[in-house]
């Protein structure tokens, strides 16, 4: 059995796991579950935008350029609905699969949903404000900004 913890470090909520010593047979067996990278919560909002159907997912790196995250994500829906759903979705999985805890803003509206996973930053937008705001020309360099969409 295993008891999780929520702790409060670098004003982020994070998953702490509590190792929990439970008898077997008269045997003590220590369990502990390992805390997901960054790459790995990267890899499963990638594989949960690709399941939904998002449109034009961008990567960015931000290692070395920012301190808020590692990497950012980028990615398009049809609808608002679609774009609620798609966030909804995601922070789901995460929650599920890899025991990450998401802040989420937007998906009331669903025009602009910004899931906020630790070292990962997801942008879900409509595909008319995601073209209003241009966040890919922010974070990537000119050529790579075209390459991208």
């Amino acid at each position: 059995m295993t008891v999780r913890r929520a702790t409060l470090e670098d004003n982020d909520l994070s998953l702490a796991i509590q190792p929990v010593l439970a008898t077997a047979h008269g045997a003590t067996i220590m369990t502990a579950m390992k805390q997901a990278t960054s790459d790995d919560i990267l890899n499963a909002i990638l594989t949960s935008l690709d399941d939904d159907k998002a449109e034009e997912i961008v990567q960015i790196s931000l290692r070395g350029k920012t301190e808020m995250a590692d990497h950012m994500v980028i990615a398009s829906g049809r609808s608002s609905r679609q774009v609620a759903a798609i966030a909804e979705k995601l922070t789901e999985r995460l929650k599920q699969n890899l025991g990450v805890l998401c802040k989420v803003e937007g998906a009331e509206i669903g025009d602009w949903v910004l899931i906020d996973a630790g070292d990962v930053i997801v942008h879900v937008f409509r595909p008319e404000v995601r073209e209003f705001y241009q966040l890919e020309k922010m974070w990537l360099s000119t050529e790579a900004a075209i390459n991208a969409r």
